[in-house]
């Protein structure tokens, strides 16, 4: 099958183009730059020449493909807009990825109860009402003969198997650990976040692409633990003894953005993945977050 995928040089979009290029099915990716380009091309994968504000491009290499799957970015409108009606009344696979910050409650690092599964109604907050309705304008095309999905994953973490191997939230969370000389949450911490392994999500993304239906909603998670905890285990493992400080929603914008900090380090996020286990046979089998975390381990 020919892939065509944004994101190729990215974090997870590497990691999916990766197993891809395993399982023997032809990989376009885009690519920005020639540089890009080359290292896109040494791994096997063929490049686009384009960016996301290229919409001719992007429709292009969309018609020519048999699936494509957008793991560039969750929240550019115009780069869907231009793919997805290159793909109506094909049947072909358009699958978005987006993330499960689009149930964070903006809790300030307080712990929330609630549990959302893949079809649990939710009304978003102002900082992912856009990128919600970019999963239901995905969703709607599935009337209009496109096999659309969308995935949300949890936090990810986990080494990339691509370009880009490291992932976003766990190491950012060090980087400020070392700099500051101790683990640090916004506020108590206890905020929950659902997490998965970046190879367990891969495996996803092939199962989706092998068979999932029209119009289908995925969560991706296989567990779930507080900030303050993570940052704890980020703590023990760089030799701080599980000391952490907290920060207030100031200094958390500061350091990540106004969005990441509110809808990331701050809130709750905790979903269920019951869809994909029950009609996908997806069986997430990766070490937990934690375990990534403890001493000695490699890196997460």
């Amino acid at each position: 099958m020919r892939v065509f995928l944004t994101g190729a040089s990215g974090y997870i979009g590497g990691s999916v183009a990766a197993a891809l290029t395993a399982a023997g099915h032809q990989v376009a990716g885009l690519a920005r730059s020639a540089e890009r380009a080359r290292q896109l091309e040494a791994l096997g994968i063929e490049p686009v020449p384009g960016e996301l504000a290229d919409a001719a491009a992007l429709a292009r290499a969309a018609r020519k493909a048999d699936a494509v799957i957008h793991a560039a970015s969750s929240d550019d409108r115009a780069s869907v807009e231009a793919m997805l009606p290159a793909l109506e009344a094909s049947g072909k696979l358009f699958l978005q990825t987006s993330g499960s910050s689009i149930v964070g409650d903006q809790a300030g690092g307080a712990p929330g109860d609630a549990v959302y599964e893949d079809d649990t109604p939710f009304t978003p907050g102002p900082g992912r009402a856009a990128r919600v309705a970019i999963n239901e304008f995905v969703l709607a095309s599935a009337a209009r003969g496109v096999r659309a999905v969308v995935i949300a994953p949890a936090l990810i973490y986990g080494g990339g198997r691509g370009l880009h191997e490291e992932s976003i939230q766990v190491p950012a969370l060090e980087r400020l650990a070392r700099r500051s000389g101790v683990a640090r949450h916004l506020g108590r911490g206890e905020n929950i976040w659902s997490n998965v392994h970046i190879d367990d999500l891969v495996d996803l993304y092939l199962r989706i692409l092998e068979r999932a239906p029209a119009g289908a909603f995925y969560y991706a998670e296989n567990g779930e633990t507080s900030m303050r905890a993570l940052c704890e285990a980020i703590s023990r493992r760089l030799g701080y003894g599980g000391r952490t400080e907290p920060m207030s929603l100031a200094e958390a914008i500061a350091e990540w953005g106004e969005g990441a900090a509110r809808y990331t380090y701050g809130s709750n996020s905790r979903v269920r993945a019951v869809r994909a286990r029950r009609e996908l046979g997806w069986a997430p089998r990766g070490p937990s977050l934690l375990d990534t975390l403890a001493p000695g381990a490699t890196t997460p």
